[in-house]
């Protein structure tokens, strides 16, 4: 399996993109896989500058667009915090068919400025200004579908084909937007009061993209790992 799950702690301030000498798990050995990357979440949510890696907590996300049913949100210069909290619940690797499943649990919170204009569910909402979401317990599965090419190296490295994600939030979520309807309070009040209370439903009209746009970016870390570091480097045969 990825051998990084076990070695990173060691080689940390080695400059360099290949690994040193490691001890990795067995492949198929799940338990030791999820402990070692469970060990690991810390590490790369300072990112890893050897592979080219920016942190992933907090992680800049520039832009995030939401345009579900008849509302439509963009968020600018989102800083997203909690990722290097997140617990790891499943993590397998089908290397012969190049398939992953990663189901993580999460608490994060998204803060940023925002222009939104339309309906959401039920009332009719518009303003631009900053935004704060905190989502409590968010359980997230990824499916994601590996192939092999030679890196500039000579040597085989993984490359993301493609990935699909799926959500749920467990607990809560709580929503702050700032200068609602120009500030008016006498519009804005009853807004957030029904998306704070009806917080199951808001995050199905409008979490999708959000949620996708997150896991992109994340995801371009990783492409930066696989991209950096060949594939006899990152499991066991």
């Amino acid at each position: 399996m990825f051998r990084y799950f076990c070695f990173l702690a060691l080689f940390w301030n080695v400059k360099s993109a290949t690994a040193p000498f490691i001890t990795p798990c067995k492949n198929g050995d799940t338990a030791c896989v999820q402990a070692s990357a469970t060990a690991l979440m810390p590490l790369l949510a300072r990112g890893i500058p050897e592979f080219g890696m920016k942190p992933l907590d907090p992680l800049k996300v520039p832009r995030i667009t939401s345009e579900q049913g008849s509302l439509k949100i963009t968020m600018t210069d989102t800083e997203l915090t909690g990722l290097k909290d997140c617990k790891i619940e499943t993590l397998k690797h089908d290397r012969i068919k190049g398939k992953q499943v990663l189901v993580l649990r999460c608490d994060m919170s998204l803060e940023g400025d925002y222009v939104l204009d339309g309906q959401l569910l039920i009332l009719p909402v518009q303003g631009k200004g900053r935004y704060k979401i905190d989502i409590r317990d968010i359980v997230i599965k990824i499916l994601t579908d590996l192939t092999s090419e030679q890196g500039p190296d000579g040597k085989e490295h993984w490359k993301v084909v493609k990935w699909r994600e799926s959500f749920q939030v467990k607990t809560g979520v709580k929503f702050h937007f700032d200068n609602l309807f120009n500030g008016n309070k006498a519009l804005a009040d009853p807004v957030l009061e029904f998306a704070n209370t009806s917080w199951k439903d808001v995050m199905q009209e409008i979490a999708p993209p959000i949620i996708h746009t997150i896991i992109a970016a994340v995801f371009e870390e990783f492409k930066a790992l696989y991209k950096a570091v060949p594939a006899e480097e990152l499991y066991i045969p």
